[in-house]
């Protein structure tokens, strides 16, 4: 066994355990830590086929800023996990559903790669252009409609956060504008007039 295989086995076992344990683990803190965890050892992946550029994007997007934001609103917003998990029953066959889907996805893949490897690589791009001007190329090109769709997979996930997060609470005073828009100088000032020598 060389030592890139071991490498190799050794980042795809602790990938594997730590994405097992971003779902398993109760505190929603150490989910967060297991999701960094597996974040690097990806990264530790991709150093070992050749895209050094991937494995800096993961390492500085996703572990440096992403998981790390994940990591301060878990822990300084007030999030009631118990009122959250209150519906779970009523949303699992849709989860399941979803989970289906992405599973006969990755079948497909895995199943296309194993038939046929060389249509997967059908794409080849020039010798004389580096790793990152060749991602570049193929993503922005070839794939610019699938990269826009992820960019909406992920507006979704965000809106999907906030609205899961978001609690108005009834003892906070809120601005309304169209309130403070509406306002006259009838209603905003008030005139008072006072005889003279009654002040005081």
């Amino acid at each position: 066994m060389t030592l890139a295989t071991a490498f190799f086995y050794l980042f795809s076992i602790v990938m594997i355990a730590s994405a097992v344990m971003v779902i398993a683990a109760r505190n929603p803190v150490h989910s967060v830590l297991f999701l960094i965890l597996a974040f690097v050892n990806a990264a530790g992946l991709f150093l070992l086929t050749g895209a050094e550029f991937l494995a800096m994007i993961l390492v500085v997007v996703y572990v440096g800023a992403v998981a790390v934001l994940f990591l301060f609103v878990v822990m300084m917003l007030d999030v009631d996990f118990a009122e959250l998990k209150q519906g779970f029953l009523q949303y699992l066959p849709i989860g399941m559903l979803v989970g289906l889907i992405v599973l006969v996805e990755l079948i497909t893949v895995i199943g296309a790669w194993s038939v046929a490897p060389q249509a997967v690589l059908a794409t080849p791009t020039p010798g004389n252009l580096t790793n990152t001007a060749a991602l570049g190329q193929v993503l922005y090109t070839q794939y610019v409609y699938l990269f826009e769709a992820a960019g909406f997979v992920l507006l979704t996930a965000m809106i999907g956060a906030i609205v899961l997060t978001l609690h108005h609470r009834s003892n906070v005073r809120r601005q309304n504008i169209a309130e403070q828009n509406a306002r006259t100088r009838a209603s905003a000032i008030e005139v008072k007039k006072v005889p003279s020598r009654a002040g005081v």
